[in-house]
């Protein structure tokens, strides 16, 4: 009988998956130099690797390998073609075009990857199409581009050259309602888009259409609560990564949004986080980039065991090394 016993904990722990995201590597400090940041917030990542940063205060896109070196930028203050006012959220097509949120220009505009200006959408107001400082972008695996309309509390989408499409949202706290939508990200499948709820401290899901789903998360430090909720990245897998802004870690959940871990704490060293905004994971899931704001960096976390993790039935362990 104490053999079977022992049998079964070696079968348990075998079923657990113990991978742990491990601090990876930064880059960045306080500045306006070429790879120096202020208040960094939006990332994104391109087929090829490059990892696209929007900048806020320096009101510039900056770009980057995957390992952080420098390899461009553009951008200005100003209201003009190419000019930005607090840009917040980044994401690039499947063609390599950049789509950034103009946060207080109320608009999107849009460039080749080396930072072309392209075109541009949008105007300050509540009608379709219209914004009030919108701060999240993703594009759908249907090519359309999504949306945070954060001061509307609604999600807009559109075509790719930006023709309007459609919208769901309302000021409030009931299910499909928001109160300062910041952030989303679909699932592979493309079955799911998640938007964080800051100011409800909640997580909701939609299809692609805007049909409420479900949502998850309260106001809370403990396991599976939430202090302003501003980033979010979906895995390969269906995991659900939510960066805890206020209180300064990364939340992660498998697809049925069960809690699986958690890493971050307040500090300045490697791994710790100082009001963390954006996050995006590779294409293969093994790694997400995270936008540290008050440190003016970005961090990157590694899954030490690509192979566990996607099979995960149990916990999670989060280290640093």
């Amino acid at each position: 009988m104490k053999n079977k016993a022992v049998l079964w904990t070696v079968l348990f722990l075998a079923s657990s998956c113990w991978a742990a995201w491990v601090y990876g590597g930064k880059w960045g400090s306080s500045g306006l130099g070429d790879g120096q940041f202020d208040q960094p917030h939006g990332i994104a990542i391109a087929s090829n690797g490059n990892v696209y940063v929007a900048d806020q205060y320096n009101n510039r896109i900056q770009y980057f390998t995957a390992a952080g070196s420098y390899l461009g930028k553009w951008g200005s203050y100003g209201t003009g073609d190419g000019q930005f006012n607090h840009p917040h959220g980044v994401d690039v097509a499947s063609n390599g075009n950049v789509y950034v949120t103009d946060w207080m220009n109320n608009r999107i505009q849009y460039f080749t990857s080396a930072g072309s200006f392209l075109g541009k959408w949008g105007a300050s107001g509540s009608g379709d199409g219209q914004f009030n400082q919108p701060m999240g972008v993703t594009l759908g695996p249907n090519g359309y581009v999504y949306i945070a309309d954060t001061g509307n509390n609604r999600v807009q989408y559109f075509t790719a050259a930006g023709s309007f499409l459609g919208k769901w949202g309302s000021a409030g706290a009931a299910a499909g309602q928001f109160d300062g939508p910041t952030d989303l990200a679909f699932n592979a499948a493309g079955s799911f888009i998640y938007v964080t709820d800051y100011s409800n401290d909640r997580i909701e899901y939609f299809n692609a259409a805007g049909t409420y789903a479900g949502a998850f998360g309260s106001p809370g430090s403990g396991n599976g609560t939430f202090d302003k909720p501003a980033g979010i990245a979906v895995a390969p897998t269906g995991f659900i990564f939510v960066v805890d802004m206020y209180n300064h870690r990364v939340q992660y959940f498998n697809a049925a949004a069960a809690y699986r871990g958690q890493f971050g704490e307040p500090g300045t060293g490697d791994g710790e986080f100082e009001y963390p905004c954006g996050a995006e994971m590779t294409a293969a899931g093994w790694r997400i980039y995270i936008a540290d704001s008050d440190n003016d960096r970005v961090q990157y976390f590694d899954c030490d065991n690509p192979a566990v993790e996607p099979s995960s039935l149990g916990r999670v362990k989060a280290v640093y090394r």
